[in-house]
């Protein structure tokens, strides 16, 4: 028995976006269709963070570059905070929620970070807008662009094209660089080519890679250089939320048309699904390595839906248990892995926390002379070797006096005076500590502090535990 559709809008069969072979790896770039939806919207919105890159190194703090990573002098500086290496275990604390984080997205909702945050999508995505905009944002355009015979208007569309490209990269380069060198000083020394070599090479190596993977590779770098597509797969579990075709409802295929038989699946096999993919899989064939979890294949889906008058969502976000067992995914709070994921993100955030609020104006450290390990004088004492090292953190400089506590009948040469300590810099002082026995039943070991204090500011002391041997 058949059935009486009317038409609303024009229905379109799109062809395959790409001469790309997947499988060989050989051919043409994607060129993929752009159409608006909720999942666009979202990609737009998130690809926005990459302001952030472009922008961050300009952000002024007290006079100065608000984030400066400053590797020839070992210094990070976060706004009022600054970090040296001795405080790297901070950073560590930070990649580990990063990569946790990740890991936990990915359980949770597949490659989100490659559909909406990764850097080669959002560029190949920005690149892709400007192809599409001066030679045809369709696979048929682009060929038809392509073929035709060269021209003025072909010539200043190409040159248009690869000089926006040229130009995202160098910016791409030049703010990497920034992140490092003071940014308003590095465009200065690039304007009048003064710039250090190392930026020289961070500038051109980032132009042409951003050039190359974004203009010509594309969703190759996807399928054959990024390490994260090859390890998605056991990351996911029958709770992951991915983009999914619904089979059941979508089989057998057929060509929409007037009449439309009961048995008849909802998928029109217009292709548009395909068309719209970055990565130029075909979503119907089930998971892929290809997928991004971008979810344009779901707006172009619904927008087809929506002309034949069928229900959304025969393409839509689904777990594998949802789509082919029936059952609701589990909730987050009853997922294993989503749970030791949390747990070592919470870890991880209580660790930057505290070190970010408990960072300390000074790093002292006193180091005992090894060879010998002590020496007995003309006089009957015993003299102790020390090497007192105290790093200023701070961005004044600091009047250090050293003094001794804790060891009786103790007295002390080389830290007589006042040391004067700039900014981010180390003083090695030695210190001569002598010490008169008292008695035969003295303790081989005495456990006493070096005191080192700020005479310029009474809120900075620090003391270090260390021992007198006399043995």
């Amino acid at each position: 028995m058949t059935k009486l559709v009317e038409i609303p809008v024009k229905v379109e069969i799109y062809d395959s976006l790409s001469d790309w072979n997947v499988e060989t790896g050989e051919g043409e770039h994607i060129t993929a269709r752009r159409l608006k939806g909720r999942f666009r919207n979202i990609k737009n919105m998130t690809m926005s963070v990459w302001l952030i890159y472009f922008l961050g190194p300009y952000l002024r703090w007290n006079g100065e570059q608000a984030i400066l990573l400053d590797i020839p002098k070992q210094q990070f500086h976060l706004f009022s905070i600054t970090l040296f290496p001795q405080d790297i275990w901070v950073l560590s604390l930070a990649l580990l929620f990063l990569a946790i984080m990740l890991a936990a997205a990915t359980g949770v909702a597949g490659r989100v970070f490659c559909g909406y945050f990764c850097f080669q999508t959002v560029w190949t995505d920005a690149f892709s807008y400007i192809e599409g905009k001066l030679e045809g944002n369709t696979p048929q355009k682009a060929h038809k662009f392509k073929a035709a015979p060269w021209s003025s208007n072909k010539l200043v569309r190409k040159l248009s094209k690869h000089s926006l490209w040229l130009l995202i990269s160098v910016l791409t380069g030049i703010s990497f660089a920034a992140w490092f060198v003071d940014a308003f000083k590095l465009w200065q020394q690039i304007i009048t080519l003064t710039a250090a070599k190392p930026v020289w090479i961070a500038v051109g190596t980032f132009t042409f890679f951003t050039y190359w993977f974004a203009g010509f590779m594309r969703e190759q770098v996807c399928f054959w250089l990024c390490p994260y597509a090859r390890l998605q797969g056991v990351m996911y579990d029958q709770d992951t939320v991915l983009p999914a075709y619904d089979a059941e409802r979508g089989e057998p295929r057929t060509k929409y048309s007037k009449q439309s038989s009961s048995d008849d699946g909802s998928c029109i096999d217009c292709n548009l699904c395909v068309a719209v993919c970055p990565t130029g899989i075909d979503i119907r064939k089930g998971q892929q390595e290809g997928c991004i979890t971008c979810g344009l294949c779901i707006d172009a889906c619904d927008s087809i839906m929506d002309k034949i008058k069928q229900p959304k969502g025969l393409i839509r976000y689904s777990s594998y248990k949802e789509l082919h067992k029936g059952e609701a995914a589990l909730s987050l709070v009853k997922r294993p892995r989503v749970i030791v994921y949390s747990l070592i993100l919470l870890l991880s955030v209580a660790g930057i926390i505290y070190g970010f609020t408990h960072f300390s104006p000074t790093e002292f450290k006193v180091v005992h002379e090894r060879q010998p390990l002590f020496v007995k004088m003309s006089d009957g004492s015993i003299q102790n070797k020390y090497t007192l090292k105290l790093l200023n953190k701070t961005k004044q400089t600091l009047l250090i006096k050293y003094e001794i506590s804790g060891l009786t009948n103790a007295t002390v040469s080389g830290i007589d005076r006042i040391f004067e300590i700039e900014p981010g810099k180390i003083i090695p002082i030695t210190a001569l500590v002598r010490q008169v026995p008292s008695g035969n039943d003295k303790s081989a070991l005495e456990y006493f502090n070096f005191i080192a204090s700020a005479v310029n500011n009474d809120a900075i002391k620090a003391e270090y535990n260390t021992v007198f041997i006399s043995q």
